[in-house]
Protein backbone atom coordinates (compact mmCIF):
# COMPACT_ATOMS: atom_id res chain seq x y z
CA UNK A 1 0.00 0.00 0.00
CA UNK A 2 1.24 3.45 -0.92
CA UNK A 3 -0.04 6.23 1.35
CA UNK A 4 0.30 9.99 1.12
CA UNK A 5 -0.03 11.71 4.51
CA UNK A 6 -0.91 15.40 4.31
CA UNK A 7 -0.47 18.01 7.03
CA UNK A 8 -1.96 21.40 6.21
CA UNK A 9 -1.43 24.65 8.11
CA UNK A 10 -1.63 28.31 7.20
CA UNK A 11 0.38 31.18 8.60
CA UNK A 12 -1.25 33.21 11.36
CA UNK A 13 -4.62 32.63 13.00
CA UNK A 14 -7.55 34.87 13.83
CA UNK A 15 -8.69 33.12 17.02
CA UNK A 16 -5.39 32.01 18.58
CA UNK A 17 -2.32 33.88 17.37
CA UNK A 18 0.03 31.64 15.39
CA UNK A 19 -1.58 28.50 16.85
CA UNK A 20 -0.06 26.19 14.23
CA UNK A 21 3.47 26.94 15.46
CA UNK A 22 2.71 27.19 19.18
CA UNK A 23 4.25 24.91 21.78
CA UNK A 24 1.83 22.45 23.35
CA UNK A 25 2.96 21.24 26.78
CA UNK A 26 6.50 22.40 25.95
CA UNK A 27 6.72 20.64 22.56
CA UNK A 28 5.84 22.06 19.11
CA UNK A 29 2.16 21.42 18.44
CA UNK A 30 2.71 20.23 14.82
CA UNK A 31 5.10 17.49 15.91
CA UNK A 32 2.35 15.62 17.75
CA UNK A 33 0.77 14.90 14.37
CA UNK A 34 4.08 13.88 12.83
CA UNK A 35 4.87 11.71 15.85
CA UNK A 36 1.61 9.78 15.41
CA UNK A 37 2.45 9.17 11.74
CA UNK A 38 5.98 8.09 12.66
CA UNK A 39 4.73 5.57 15.22
CA UNK A 40 2.14 4.21 12.79
CA UNK A 41 4.77 3.65 10.11
CA UNK A 42 7.15 2.01 12.59
CA UNK A 43 4.38 -0.47 13.38
CA UNK A 44 3.54 -0.99 9.68
CA UNK A 45 6.90 -1.25 7.96
CA UNK A 46 5.37 -2.92 4.89
CA UNK A 47 3.61 0.34 4.00
CA UNK A 48 5.25 2.83 1.67
CA UNK A 49 4.46 6.40 2.64
CA UNK A 50 5.28 9.99 1.86
CA UNK A 51 4.51 12.90 4.18
CA UNK A 52 3.86 16.38 2.87
CA UNK A 53 3.29 19.76 4.51
CA UNK A 54 1.18 22.36 2.72
CA UNK A 55 1.75 25.82 4.16
CA UNK A 56 2.55 29.47 3.56
CA UNK A 57 4.25 29.75 6.97
CA UNK A 58 8.07 30.00 7.11
CA UNK A 59 7.94 29.15 10.83
CA UNK A 60 6.00 25.97 10.18
CA UNK A 61 8.37 24.95 7.41
CA UNK A 62 11.30 25.40 9.78
CA UNK A 63 9.70 23.18 12.44
CA UNK A 64 9.25 20.33 9.99
CA UNK A 65 12.61 20.78 8.26
CA UNK A 66 14.38 20.47 11.62
CA UNK A 67 12.24 17.67 13.02
CA UNK A 68 13.99 14.50 14.33
CA UNK A 69 11.28 12.05 13.26
CA UNK A 70 10.60 11.79 9.53
CA UNK A 71 11.36 13.54 6.28
CA UNK A 72 8.53 15.86 5.33
CA UNK A 73 8.15 17.24 1.81
CA UNK A 74 7.14 20.91 1.76
CA UNK A 75 4.60 22.26 -0.69
CA UNK A 76 4.49 26.04 -0.72
CA UNK A 77 0.82 26.98 -0.61
CA UNK A 78 -0.22 29.58 -3.15
CA UNK A 79 -2.23 32.67 -2.29
CA UNK A 80 -5.19 31.17 -4.14
CA UNK A 81 -5.24 28.28 -1.62
CA UNK A 82 -4.57 30.39 1.47
CA UNK A 83 -7.81 32.33 1.87
CA UNK A 84 -10.39 31.92 4.64
CA UNK A 85 -13.00 30.52 2.23
CA UNK A 86 -10.83 27.86 0.58
CA UNK A 87 -12.07 24.32 1.22
CA UNK A 88 -9.40 22.15 2.80
CA UNK A 89 -10.16 19.34 0.38
CA UNK A 90 -8.81 21.57 -2.40
CA UNK A 91 -5.54 21.99 -0.51
CA UNK A 92 -5.28 18.22 -0.03
CA UNK A 93 -5.91 17.69 -3.75
CA UNK A 94 -3.11 20.14 -4.54
CA UNK A 95 -0.78 18.16 -2.25
CA UNK A 96 -1.62 14.91 -4.00
CA UNK A 97 -1.21 16.30 -7.51
CA UNK A 98 2.12 17.91 -6.71
CA UNK A 99 3.44 14.83 -4.91
CA UNK A 100 2.39 12.57 -7.79
CA UNK A 101 4.46 14.75 -10.09
CA UNK A 102 7.36 15.10 -7.69
CA UNK A 103 7.62 11.39 -6.83
CA UNK A 104 6.54 10.08 -10.26
CA UNK A 105 4.00 7.72 -8.73
CA UNK A 106 0.37 7.41 -7.69
CA UNK A 107 -1.06 6.79 -4.23
CA UNK A 108 -3.55 4.20 -3.03
CA UNK A 109 -4.92 6.44 -0.30
CA UNK A 110 -4.48 10.02 0.93
CA UNK A 111 -4.69 10.54 4.70
CA UNK A 112 -5.01 14.06 6.10
CA UNK A 113 -4.25 14.66 9.79
CA UNK A 114 -5.24 17.99 11.30
CA UNK A 115 -2.33 19.94 12.72
CA UNK A 116 -4.31 21.21 15.73
CA UNK A 117 -5.31 17.74 16.98
CA UNK A 118 -2.50 16.59 19.30
CA UNK A 119 -4.59 13.93 21.05
CA UNK A 120 -4.55 11.06 18.63
CA UNK A 121 -3.76 7.38 19.16
CA UNK A 122 -1.79 5.35 16.64
CA UNK A 123 -4.70 2.92 16.66
CA UNK A 124 -6.95 5.74 15.45
CA UNK A 125 -4.86 6.03 12.29
CA UNK A 126 -4.90 2.26 11.87
CA UNK A 127 -8.68 2.19 12.29
CA UNK A 128 -9.16 4.95 9.73
CA UNK A 129 -7.02 3.27 7.09
CA UNK A 130 -8.57 -0.13 7.75
CA UNK A 131 -12.06 1.34 7.39
CA UNK A 132 -11.15 3.02 4.11
CA UNK A 133 -9.59 -0.12 2.61
CA UNK A 134 -12.23 -2.56 3.90
CA UNK A 135 -15.21 -0.58 2.60
CA UNK A 136 -13.82 1.03 -0.57
CA UNK A 137 -15.59 4.22 0.47
CA UNK A 138 -14.80 7.57 -1.11
CA UNK A 139 -13.97 9.16 2.24
CA UNK A 140 -13.52 7.82 5.77
CA UNK A 141 -13.30 10.33 8.60
CA UNK A 142 -13.17 10.51 12.37
CA UNK A 143 -16.11 11.36 14.60
CA UNK A 144 -17.08 11.34 18.26
CA UNK A 145 -20.41 10.56 19.87
CA UNK A 146 -22.53 13.69 19.95
CA UNK A 147 -23.53 14.92 23.40
CA UNK A 148 -26.68 16.52 21.97
CA UNK A 149 -29.22 15.33 19.42
CA UNK A 150 -31.07 17.70 17.04
CA UNK A 151 -34.08 15.37 17.02
CA UNK A 152 -34.41 15.51 20.81
CA UNK A 153 -32.53 18.14 22.86
CA UNK A 154 -31.27 20.82 20.48
CA UNK A 155 -33.34 23.90 19.57
CA UNK A 156 -33.46 26.60 16.91
CA UNK A 157 -35.01 30.06 16.69
CA UNK A 158 -38.42 30.03 15.07
CA UNK A 159 -41.03 32.68 14.24
CA UNK A 160 -42.55 32.41 17.69
CA UNK A 161 -39.90 31.38 20.22
CA UNK A 162 -37.77 28.25 19.94
CA UNK A 163 -38.40 24.67 18.87
CA UNK A 164 -36.54 21.46 18.13
CA UNK A 165 -33.77 21.78 15.60
CA UNK A 166 -35.34 18.90 13.66
CA UNK A 167 -39.05 18.25 14.20
CA UNK A 168 -39.83 14.87 15.74
CA UNK A 169 -42.08 13.11 18.22
CA UNK A 170 -39.28 11.37 20.08
CA UNK A 171 -39.69 11.52 23.87
CA UNK A 172 -36.36 9.86 24.75
CA UNK A 173 -32.91 10.29 23.26
CA UNK A 174 -32.68 6.53 22.70
CA UNK A 175 -35.52 6.74 20.16
CA UNK A 176 -33.77 9.39 18.07
CA UNK A 177 -31.34 8.53 15.24
CA UNK A 178 -27.73 8.10 16.36
CA UNK A 179 -25.81 11.34 15.82
CA UNK A 180 -22.06 11.96 15.64
CA UNK A 181 -19.87 15.07 15.69
CA UNK A 182 -17.23 15.34 12.97
CA UNK A 183 -14.13 16.18 14.99
CA UNK A 184 -12.01 17.17 11.94
CA UNK A 185 -9.03 15.17 13.18
CA UNK A 186 -8.50 12.66 10.36
CA UNK A 187 -9.71 11.98 6.83
CA UNK A 188 -8.80 9.19 4.40
CA UNK A 189 -9.56 9.82 0.73
CA UNK A 190 -9.77 7.77 -2.41
CA UNK A 191 -7.41 9.61 -4.80
CA UNK A 192 -9.90 9.40 -7.67
CA UNK A 193 -12.56 10.96 -5.45
CA UNK A 194 -10.23 13.85 -4.62
CA UNK A 195 -9.82 14.47 -8.34
CA UNK A 196 -13.59 14.45 -8.90
CA UNK A 197 -13.97 17.91 -7.37
CA UNK A 198 -16.77 16.81 -5.06
CA UNK A 199 -17.06 17.85 -1.41
CA UNK A 200 -16.18 15.72 1.60
CA UNK A 201 -19.76 14.58 2.22
CA UNK A 202 -20.89 14.29 -1.40
CA UNK A 203 -19.79 10.69 -1.87
CA UNK A 204 -19.90 7.39 -0.02
CA UNK A 205 -18.62 8.13 3.49
CA UNK A 206 -17.67 5.89 6.41
CA UNK A 207 -16.61 6.81 9.95
CA UNK A 208 -14.38 5.72 12.80
CA UNK A 209 -14.98 6.87 16.37
CA UNK A 210 -12.32 8.54 18.51
CA UNK A 211 -12.09 9.38 22.22
CA UNK A 212 -14.86 11.92 22.72
CA UNK A 213 -13.04 14.64 24.70
CA UNK A 214 -9.74 14.28 22.88
CA UNK A 215 -10.47 17.00 20.34
CA UNK A 216 -11.54 20.58 20.96
CA UNK A 217 -12.05 23.34 18.40
CA UNK A 218 -9.14 25.68 19.07
CA UNK A 219 -10.83 29.00 18.39
CA UNK A 220 -9.89 30.97 21.52
CA UNK A 221 -6.95 31.10 23.90
CA UNK A 222 -8.92 29.37 26.65
CA UNK A 223 -9.59 26.47 24.26
CA UNK A 224 -5.84 25.97 23.92
CA UNK A 225 -5.33 26.11 27.68
CA UNK A 226 -8.15 23.64 28.32
CA UNK A 227 -6.78 21.26 25.70
CA UNK A 228 -3.42 21.29 27.50
CA UNK A 229 -5.14 20.36 30.78
CA UNK A 230 -6.97 17.46 29.11
CA UNK A 231 -3.81 16.36 27.29
CA UNK A 232 -1.65 16.39 30.42
CA UNK A 233 -4.16 14.06 32.08
CA UNK A 234 -4.44 11.69 29.13
CA UNK A 235 -0.70 11.56 28.45
CA UNK A 236 -0.19 10.44 32.04
CA UNK A 237 -3.14 8.07 32.37
CA UNK A 238 -3.31 6.42 28.93
CA UNK A 239 -0.19 4.92 27.36
CA UNK A 240 -1.74 4.97 23.89
CA UNK A 241 -1.92 8.77 24.10
CA UNK A 242 1.31 9.11 26.04
CA UNK A 243 3.51 7.30 23.51
CA UNK A 244 2.83 9.99 20.93
CA UNK A 245 4.21 12.69 23.21
CA UNK A 246 7.12 10.54 24.40
CA UNK A 247 8.13 9.91 20.79
CA UNK A 248 8.83 13.63 20.29
CA UNK A 249 12.49 14.06 21.22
Amino acid sequence: MNILFTICGRAGSKGIKNKNVREFLSKPLPLYTLSAIDLFLKKNQDIEADITLSTDSPELIKIFENNPLRKVETIQRTAALSGDTVAKINVILDCMVQMEQRKKKSFDIVVDLDITSPLRKVQDIQNLIDKKMETSCDVAFSVVDSRRNPYFNMVKKEKNGYGRAISSNFVTRQEAPEIFDMNASMYAYNPDYLKSGKGVLDGYCEIIKMYDTGILDLDHEQDFELMEVIAAYLFEKDNAFGEVRQNIF
